[in-house]
């Protein structure tokens, strides 16, 4: 962030006070304002929740506190997420840079990487996260598998880029390469030599997608949502290709939507290159992740 903008504890109280009221009027989190403000004010949780910060002299904004709030209108008017306000999500043990270029990662994708850990016999070699996006689960898996080459493909260069940026800041440049390209497309030079393929691919409806809530239809990248007539194109499509690109025991694992679980299954089963076929649930019991191993 190039110049400072410094405001008074007291001024930022006063707008965190109406950004609360406002977010109560129209049935956003109040807490959002306060996570908002951990990122873009530097102010600690303690601060927050005593509201010390208010007699401070000077607080120092990574934007000006009218550019803040217009941010903060677009949040209750347009639906934005608050993620993209603030130019980063947690996820795992990172801080992950997004835009609206990339799907924010969500909590529970996070399993992915703890799934591919418990499922990896072969922890070095050649990994492939397919449609990386901002890079979430390919930063994951070069953290859980320090031995292994992460190779991230996406079809959009605009979320290349920003994948790019979070390996960078994170220290996992070396570890993690990008390509820009169809799913397997641009890894035809390591054909049946991966150790294992994660992938979050889009797997909604697409009569589904102008149901789901404003946040995630009105800005998150179509592209990595919409998986066909029954959300299933991608993921018939991993099923289908990805056994000339995985070596004998390498896994197959991906992201699904709540019940499509069984299809995925009789999917794996009739292609005929996979074995030991699972279904994991996440947190809240949802039947969320496919697993195999190519035979």
């Amino acid at each position: 962030m190039g110049e400072k903008h410094l405001i008074s504890g007291l001024q930022l109280w006063q707008w965190r006070n109406t950004a609360q009221q406002a977010a109560r009027a129209t049935d956003v989190s109040a807490g959002e304002v306060d996570w908002l403000l951990l990122e873009v004010a530097g102010l600690d949780r303690l601060a927050l929740r005593l509201e010390s910060f208010k007699n401070w002299p000077q607080i120092q904004l990574q934007l000006p506190l009218e550019e803040l709030d217009r941010l903060w209108q677009r949040r209750l008017n347009d639906r934005l997420p608050v993620q993209y306000i603030a130019g980063v999500t947690p996820w795992r043990n990172f801080q992950i840079a997004v835009s609206s270029a990339v799907l924010i990662p969500r909590p529970e994708t996070e399993f992915l990487i703890d799934l591919a850990l418990a499922s990896a016999s072969n922890a070095s070699g050649h990994w492939a996260d397919l449609g990386t996006g901002s890079g979430a689960i390919a930063l994951g898996l070069a953290d859980v598998l320090p031995k292994a080459t992460i190779h991230a493909v996406d079809y959009s260069w605009a979320a290349l880029a920003i994948a790019q940026t979070n390996a960078h800041n994170l220290g996992f440049a070396d570890r993690i390469k990008f390509y820009q390209g169809f799913w397997w497309e641009p890894l035809a030079f390591l054909k049946g030599q991966f150790s294992g393929m994660v992938s979050n691919p889009p797997y909604i409806p697409t009569s589904t997608l102008p149901t789901l809530q404003p946040e995630v239809v009105n800005h998150e990248p179509h592209l990595a949502l919409d998986g066909g007539s029954d959300g299933l194109d991608c993921i018939r499509h991993l099923i289908e290709i990805s056994p000339s690109y995985l070596q004998p025991g390498g896994v197959w694992l991906i992201e699904m939507m709540a019940g499509q679980a069984d299809t995925v299954r009789e999917l794996l089963q009739n292609q005929g290159s996979y074995y030991n076929i699972q279904i994991h649930a996440d947190l809240a019991g949802i039947e969320r992740f496919a697993l195999a191993y190519r035979s």
